[in-house]
């Protein structure tokens, strides 16, 4: 799939490392400043609306508590006969000295209203009304203040009144109907930052004071919804963010004005009070968004500054594999990648060597023995000419001369083949030196030029492989009307061995006595025996039988030569008794 090919590629690696690197730091440092900066500016702006609430709930509280004191100033005096004069003159001057009273009744200790002055209706004095049982008379004698609950003129502007009883029960009651709307300008002046502000409540959920007059004009209308809030912030020692107010998400925390039993809330949409906080991170996205593009970037750039030196290796890597070993990587880059490219044209260079020493060696093998010709290679001096103790095998064929001299060319050369094919197969397969071939007969050498243990043993197994082999051949030329056999002379002992000849061509071989020796004993073989001589006889003794045929002069060596003849009693396929011969035939042959 195409995204498999992509995870693969270096671009990718690339982005994500740098990506990683980069813009993992920065949206990790964006992820931790906006929460800590959530943290700090939910404290930092509740704090401020606990505050502003708390300070307009104690300036309420001081407003009531300012009323209350300049009605305690009414009723001083107690009532008497004809004092309504005097105590008109005291209400008169409380409206003027306090603009939110809106009227003042003034009662004396029997509960009769005495004096009533006002700001909208006519002034009264000894309309004698019975007030005893009135709820403000009976909570200002219970408690001195009486606060009674906000009502609204026509749905309209908020009212409450207010009753203050002295000490005295002769002094009488004062109850004054206060005008709310007055508490707006305490309201109205609290800001909290640029669109936050404040809003006063009663117990019922009545907006009573709010920065837009015409809110609290509109009367009982929304009571719902501040009762709501209201509830929603009761208890809580924290802002807390809601959306009860227009439907817009503001922080609220609320305060109680104890004596009132209003609440006084303070709200500024989250907005404005997160404008900063969302500042920043629109800062650090694109931060993140720069360090993206810059990682994609530097991802591409590099990638193509990898990829062209990483194309160059892979196409050379390509024509070495093809063996175009001459190839060369030319990298100027200056770091790695140019040592890499060395490195691959040192191999290339050692390839190609390796290559010409193979194709020489195998060139070689097709003259020379494949040890000799492995050999010709190494510098360890194998092949320099040494007296060292071998073994020599000669071996050719009986009866080649009367063939070769009837035959025709095709069918010697035939005949030959086949007959090189199974003694190399043999030979091969003992990994003994064959030396040369002259004509029909062949020169192998065993514990030269490579050291091999219990050589003589070898060479006789070898000798039983080949006369198992040939004879096999001899079968099939017989039937083809030529009459061959085949013979083996094997000798042990010192001999001279190292390479000989001249530049441009070399023979790895063997010279002396053992050699001659094994050549004597060749000729002496009749078809089907392998002689040889007294070393190899004691050597192999216990392993392989072998047969003493008597002394022989033979030329070249003083005196006589003991010979023997191997017998039956190698295990295994192409031993003498599985040649097709008994024991006791022309292995045994007397010479």
């Amino acid at each position: 799939m195409w995204w498999l090919g992509l995870r693969r590629s270096l671009g990718f690696k690339y982005l994500v490392t740098l990506f990683t690197a980069v813009v993992l730091p920065l949206t990790m440092g964006a992820a931790g400043e906006a929460w800590f900066g959530y943290r700090d500016q939910s404290r930092h702006t509740s704090d401020v609306l606990q505050l502003q609430s708390r300070s307009a709930a104690e300036r309420i509280d001081a407003f009531a508590d300012e009323i209350s004191d300049q009605l305690g100033w009414a009723v001083q005096f107690p009532w008497s006969d004809g004092s309504e004069g005097t105590h008109k003159m005291d209400a008169l001057r409380l409206l003027q000295q306090v603009p939110a009273i809106l009227s003042l009744v003034l009662v004396d200790q029997n509960g009769i209203e005495r004096v009533f002055v006002s700001r909208t209706r006519l002034n009264v004095v000894g309309r004698g009304s019975d007030m005893s049982n009135d709820a403000a008379v009976l909570g200002a004698h219970a408690n001195r203040v009486w606060y009674g609950p906000v009502r609204y003129e026509q749905d309209s502007e908020p009212y409450m009144r207010i009753a203050v009883a002295r000490e005295l029960a002769t002094t009488g009651v004062a109850v004054a109907d206060i005008n709310l709307k007055l508490i707006w300008e305490v309201i109205a002046a609290i800001r909290i930052g640029k669109t936050g502000y404040a809003i006063v409540v009663d117990d019922a959920g009545r907006l009573i004071a709010h920065p837009e007059i015409s809110l609290v004009l509109r009367g009982t209308a929304g009571s719902e919804d501040y009762q709501r809030l209201k509830q929603t912030l009761s208890g809580r020692g924290a802002a807390t963010v809601t959306t009860v107010v227009a439907g817009e998400a503001s922080i609220a925390a609320a305060t109680s004005v104890s004596k009132l039993g209003w609440t006084v809330i303070a709200l500024q949409p989250t907005g404005e009070a997160y404008a900063a906080l969302r500042a920043g991170l629109w800062r650090s996205l694109v931060l993140i968004c720069i360090g993206t593009l810059i990682a994609v970037a530097l991802s591409y750039v590099l990638a193509m500054r990898m990829a062209s030196p990483i194309r160059e290796l892979e196409d050379g890597a390509r024509r070495i594999g093809r063996g175009q070993f001459d190839h060369r990587i030319t990298l100027s880059s200056g770091d790695e990648l140019e040592k890499l490219a060395a490195r691959f044209n040192e191999m290339a260079g050692e390839l190609a060597a390796s290559k010409q020493k193979s194709e020489r060696i195998n060139l070689l093998k097709r003259f020379l023995a494949p040890q000799v010709a492995e050999l010709i290679e190494t510098p360890q001096g194998l092949l320099e000419g040494k007296q060292h103790e071998v073994v020599v095998v000669f071996a050719d064929l009986r009866g080649f001369t009367a063939f070769s001299s009837r035959a025709d060319p095709e069918a010697i050369i035939a005949a030959l083949r086949e007959y090189y094919e199974a003694v190399g197969v043999v030979i091969t397969a003992h990994e003994a030196t064959l030396i040369q071939f002259a004509g029909d007969g062949v020169m192998i050498l065993l514990n030269a030029p490579l050291a091999c243990t219990d050589p003589a043993r070898k060479a006789v197994q070898l000798a039983v492989d080949l006369q198992a082999a040939v004879q096999l051949l001899a079968r099939g030329w017989s039937a083809k009307g030529y009459a061959m056999g085949f013979g083996v002379g094997i000798a042990m002992g010192p001999a001279t061995v190292g390479t000989i000849g001249y530049e441009g061509r070399l023979d790895y071989t063997a010279v002396g006595s053992t050699v001659n020796l094994a050549s004597r004993l060749c000729d002496l073989a009749r078809d089907g025996q392998i002689l040889v001589d007294f070393i190899v006889a004691e050597r192999v003794a216990g392993s392989i039988s072998t047969d003493f045929l008597g002394e022989r002069a033979i030329k070249g060596f003083n005196g006589s030569t003991r010979i023997f003849a191997v017998t039956a009693g190698l295990q295994g396929p192409g031993s003498i008794g599985a040649s097709g011969r008994g024991a006791g035939e022309s292995a045994l042959l007397p010479l």
